[in-house]
């Protein structure tokens, strides 16, 4: 591909720091041309969506956990209440045995008799005070238990704090990068003579970062600022479409010294209607044209002539830029004219 960017690139990547999560692997290698610049720029923004569909994932699992210590610790919460009722007896039961004067003396236990009876009750408080035991050693390890259940949620805690600041920073990166690029994008396109702002759509029509939402609109009607201008006067496509025309534009003018010749691009629903009632039969239903979805171009100045000089070359290095010449335009109907962009051959280049 033709490198045509030159010192409008360099400011995309100049001072750039490649990010250490794999999330944001965007290389640090200044783009060459506007195809690069275009994937370059797409490329960091998907990385942007990640990265929050990863923040939003990990905040999630993050409050699950949260739930599941909570829970955890309302549990020993309860059983900490539930040993409170049974320790609360025994402590009043042991207290008073060991603080009734009468029973400081060992001979209260053996006033008379063969002591069956003092020795019971002697049995009692020593089972009692070994139930007080049993409970307060319980008690003592669901304190420990809930302290640890604590420091392990706040380390958790810290951990997904740690994350998400990480994650922020990565995502700011990424959006700083694909804005660089964006702007880098816009300045090569100026310098191709695109009047990116023409008709005052804003500079935003042509930033790729922006098709997604382009494709949301119904075929035919678009809104001028979803619509980048060509090089060719009063024509225009889909931002990612006309970046790619435009890179193939120059390796096409370097080769006949010529730009491309346009005779349709963008078609409205209106302007759809009008075609397929003036060419019944070859033209698509409107609202079914490729034209409608500002991806589809018909060309002149000889590629509309079958097996031309043009039409040949076209076919040989088109898709080196995302553009074909789809199948059925060989045959039915034979329309050598009519090429379109393929975003799933754009994404590969």
């Amino acid at each position: 591909m033709t490198s045509l960017v030159g010192g409008a690139t360099a400011g995309a990547a100049h001072g750039d720091t490649a990010p250490r999560n794999a999330l944001s692997a965007v290389p640090l290698k200044a783009p060459t041309n506007l195809t690069e610049l275009r994937r370059e720029a797409q490329k960091a923004f998907k990385g942007i969506e990640d990265a929050n569909r990863t923040l939003k994932a990990r905040q999630k699992q993050f409050d699950a956990l949260q739930k599941q210590v909570a829970t955890k610790l309302t549990q020993l919460q309860a059983a900490n209440q539930q040993l409170a009722k049974v320790r609360r007896p025994l402590s009043e039961i042991v207290e008073y045995v060991y603080q009734d004067p009468t029973a400081n003396g060992m001979g209260a236990f053996f006033p008379t008799g063969d002591g069956t009876h003092p020795l019971r009750a002697l049995s009692d408080v020593n089972h009692m005070v070994a139930g007080q035991n049993n409970v307060v050693s319980d008690a003592g390890k669901l304190l420990q238990e809930r302290e640890r259940l604590a420091t392990e949620a706040q380390e958790l805690r810290a951990e997904n704090l740690l994350q998400e600041a990480q994650l922020d920073a990565e995502i700011d990166t990424l959006r700083t990068r694909s804005a660089a690029l964006v702007k880098s994008l816009t300045r090569a396109l100026v310098k191709l003579g695109v009047k990116v702002n023409a008709n005052n759509r804003g500079t935003g029509a042509c930033d790729p970062t922006r098709v997604d939402l382009a494709a949301q609109f119904p075929n035919g009607l678009l809104p001028r600022g979803y619509l980048c201008p060509l090089p060719q006067k009063g024509e225009e496509l889909r931002a990612d479409a006309a970046i790619a025309f435009a890179d193939l534009n120059v390796a096409y003018k370097q080769r006949f010294g010529t730009p491309i010749c346009i005779s349709d691009s963008y078609r409205s629903l209106s302007e759809q209607q009008a075609v397929y009632y003036q060419r019944p039969g070859l033209a698509a239903t409107p609202g079914k044209s490729n034209h409608g979805l500002g991806m589809a171009v018909d060309l002149c100045g000889g590629v509309q002539i079958f097996r031309s000089a043009q039409f040949n070359w076209l076919e040989a290095n088109s898709k080196r830029y995302g553009f074909i010449h789809p199948d059925w335009a060989y045959s039915s109907p034979f329309e050598p004219w009519h090429w379109e962009y393929d975003p799933k051959v754009g994404s590969l280049l």
